[in-house]
């Protein structure tokens, strides 16, 4: 199932999109949902990121300790 949305984008946004889209032969949609999906999934690992930095139960691992699992 899909939804339509839709959104508004500065002109220069949607040259480029227009242009992308006729270059590769997809639609622009292709394009916009690729970029969304990339996006969130940026987010959600941000997300996690910040999480773990304000865990204090999460373990800190000094560079040398971890060279030296590595063995580095």
């Amino acid at each position: 199932m899909s939804t339509a949305i839709s959104v508004r984008i500065r002109d220069d946004l949607a040259a480029q999109l227009a242009e992308i889209a006729k270059e590769t032969e997809r639609p622009k949609s292709f394009h916009i949902q690729k970029a969304i999906e990339a996006y969130l999934s940026e987010q959600a690992d941000l997300q996690i990121a910040l999480d773990r930095l304000h865990d204090s139960s999460d373990p800190i691992v000094s560079l040398d300790k971890m060279r030296k699992h590595l063995d580095l």
